[in-house]
């Protein structure tokens, strides 16, 4: 099933950014990339839909770009104020795609680090840095790269045939993505290592169990509940919510006083905006909030 609205993509972006967003499918019929990375807004909601079902929606290196910008773009847009990541077919994602990477030469010492702080880290702190709430709608296997993108959000919903796989031991690697840093902070660190040391597939109700994901729901009801609360979370004070994204993402890496501190500054900011103004105005008038974003 798609989890993804039925809005048409986008046209405005540039004519230099639709000549340069190009990718090239694993078969060898070319596609153009926002055929393969979805956008279409929707009642102030950014939808991204991964569509590269053939793949599992493994990234190649220019759709994971295309999601960094669609993220940024979203930051920058006070038309936006919520976002939707999502996916098309059995797989949400199955991690980074290297198949598409530009040709490499001769690998040296720093490359791979280079090539993680460029690439999967990039992806994952643009979700963590993205000014409005990114919601996962996770339709399948999320793997590798592709559950750390799920859990990087600040909300996911899971359907119940999704699967969450820390796939790196398998192969012989040290989980990337942001992975040691995200599943720590989220399930403490016993049961991370769990994951990351036999890395066997975490069913989308073990995950709830676990609080990796906020709801588990029907396939069906995927894009239903994702479009429910991106539509709940577009009428709310999108710069309180921004504001209160970064506290509480920052307060895990934090002492007391830095926190409190933080706290402080970030009210005395909100106060400033429109909807706080409105917030504080429909209370004392009894009425329902108008936020508008601003």
């Amino acid at each position: 099933m798609s989890a993804s609205p039925r809005a048409s993509a986008e046209s405005g972006e540039s004519a230099e950014s639709q000549k340069t967003d190009e990718s090239v499918r694993s078969s060898d019929k070319p596609a153009p990339l926002d055929s393969l990375i979805r956008h279409a807004t929707d009642n102030a909601v950014s939808w991204i839909t991964l569509d590269r079902p053939e793949t599992m929606n493994a990234l190649t290196w220019d759709q994971r770009e295309r999601v960094i910008a669609l993220l940024a773009s979203a930051s920058a847009d006070p038309d936006i104020r919520a976002v939707v990541i999502t996916a098309t077919g059995r797989g949400f994602c199955a991690g980074a795609d290297l198949r598409g990477a530009p040709a490499a030469g001769e690998r040296i010492t720093g490359d791979v680090a280079r090539t993680l702080r460029l690439g999967a880290q990039r992806l994952v702190a643009a979700v963590l840095d993205c000014e409005k709430p990114v919601i996962a709608a996770v339709n399948g296997t999320a793997a590798g790269l592709g559950a750390h993108l799920a859990l990087a959000c600040d909300l996911v919903l899971a359907a119940e045939p999704a699967r969450f796989i820390e796939v790196f031991v398998r192969r012989g690697l040290v989980p990337d993505g942001g992975g040691a840093y995200l599943l720590p902070r989220l399930i403490g660190p016993q049961r991370a290592k769990e994951l990351m040391f036999f890395g066997d597939a975490l069913t989308a109700r073990d995950a709830e169990r676990l609080g990796l994901v906020n709801r588990v729901v029907p396939p069906e009801d995927l894009e239903k509940t994702a479009r429910e609360w991106a539509e709940r979370l577009a009428t709310g004070p999108t710069r309180a919510l921004a504001l209160t994204k970064q506290l509480v993402n920052a307060s895990l890496d934090t002492d007391r006083t830095a926190a409190f501190a933080a706290e402080a500054a970030a009210q005395e900011i909100n106060m400033t905006t429109a909807d706080a103004k409105e917030g504080v105005a429909s209370f004392v008038e009894r009425r329902a909030a108008e936020y508008r974003g601003r």
